[in-house]
């Protein structure tokens, strides 16, 4: 008994009427994801001069022989921006394999052919992308079906299961037609989610990070080679754009909108909080290849005076400082910075301790104008975890972290 059949041998099947003439030939299977994502909605027919359109509950058999009506009444095909057409939209197509985490091509798709309510259903299992399918494609319609079957098992299966498969479309308002989720994009590891985005076209990559929640979106730009990420937001328009550079780190912000033209970035600035424009703008009075451009002006700074419990309170009201540094610097009443205490200190000493009393024995600063491949030294001299940029009155800009100087290093 046939169990499944290949998209490839679905196509120019013949199709008969109840009384067993041909009515035409399958030009074309829809999904309607709306519905049911994996079960075939519509065969597209071919006769003469115009197709027409089966549904699924109109069939009664299907083999590799042919298809065999049980409704003859069909209506002429209308486009349908519901459906997911399998030939126009999905063969020889970019999709994402969200569970091998990469960009892979569509050859033939496998359906699998059960009875239901007493007629013949197709329900899609897994799209092919292997040697396979493509053999079959190549001698499809040249050696008989049965014939192709017996000598593709020689050749080794390499599929993906549909379910793991998401559809790189650029049209918001198809996306939401075809159902289209990036649930299963959002939970990937950034760095994952980078990989994936760079694989893409320019074009592709646009609409992926702009179907992203505007948080994953900035943590995967974040990934990407910074030549990607200017390309990427100026294809956006201006108020995603602003949406994701408000979720990233105020220094990764600034780095980007320094690759774009002036204009395109004040635009985006425009569409920002007063709060993260004011930030992104003051790192941008920098130059890109110094201390002053590195900082990130997220960080966490109290009087000298504060205890451990008003560190921890800080820290609370602070999440976005939390996630790139680990120290709280103190600062003196005409705000100069004094010390600085590791954050992993706060939890060997009692809550009324003075910030002052558990501060690091030396502080190393450096000024905005100093080159990265100073900071760079520094933190390998010192084995420094942060390093804060101050003025010339030793007040406090902003941090330069691990993570920006492991950053310098990669791209060196």
């Amino acid at each position: 008994m046939l169990e499944h059949i290949f998209f490839t041998e679905l196509m120019g099947l013949k199709v008969y009427d109840l009384k067993g003439r041909k009515l035409g030939r399958v030009r074309d299977a829809a999904l309607v994801p709306l519905v049911d994502r994996f079960r075939v909605d519509r065969y597209l027919i071919g006769g003469g001069w115009a197709w027409l359109s089966v549904r699924h509950d109109q069939i009664d058999r299907i083999s590799l022989d042919g298809i065999w009506l049980r409704d003859e009444q069909l209506t002429p095909y209308h486009r349908d921006d519901y459906m997911l057409r399998l030939e126009r939209d999905l063969l020889d197509q970019q999709i994402i394999d969200v569970h091998g985490r990469k960009v892979v091509r569509v050859t033939d798709v496998t359906f699998q052919l059960h009875r239901s309510n007493g007629h013949d259903e197709l329900r899609v299992q897994e799209v092919d992308i292997g040697l396979r399918s493509m053999f079959r494609r190549l001698v499809q319609g040249v050696v008989p079906r049965p014939l192709v079957r017996r000598l593709m098992v020689h050749i080794p299966i390499n599929s993906i299961r549909w379910e793991y498969c998401n559809i790189v479309e650029a049209d918001p308002q198809r996306r939401l037609r075809l159902n289209i989720s990036t649930q299963a994009l959002e939970t990937m590891h950034p760095a994952d989610l980078a990989d994936i985005v760079e694989e893409l076209g320019p074009s592709d990559r646009q609409a992926l990070i702009g179907s992203l929640d505007s948080e994953v979106a900035a943590e995967a730009l974040s990934e990407i080679d910074p030549d990607i990420q200017a390309s990427i937001l100026e294809s956006l328009t201006e108020m995603k754009a602003a949406e994701i550079i408000e979720e990233m780190d105020p220094d990764e912000a600034a780095d980007i909108l320094a690759e774009m033209e002036e204009e395109r970035s004040d635009a985006i600035l425009e569409e920002m909080s007063d709060e993260d424009a004011h930030d992104v703008e003051e790192l941008l009075e920098h130059h890109e290849d110094s201390a002053g451009g590195m900082m990130t002006t997220d960080f966490i700074s109290l009087p000298a005076a504060s205890t451990i419990a008003d560190a921890f309170a800080a820290t609370r009201l602070s999440e976005d400082a939390l996630e790139s540094t680990n120290t709280i610097f103190l600062t003196d009443g005409a705000e100069q910075i004094t010390g600085a205490v590791p954050i992993a200190r706060l939890f060997l000493h009692d809550a009324a301790t003075p910030l002052e009393k558990i501060q690091t024995e030396r502080l190393i600063t450096i000024p905005p104008a100093e080159t990265k491949a100073r900071a760079a030294e520094l933190f390998d001299k010192y084995n420094l975890l942060a390093l804060p940029v101050v003025d010339t009155e030793n007040r406090i800009l902003g941090v330069i972290t691990a993570d920006d100087i492991i950053a310098v290093l990669r791209q060196d």
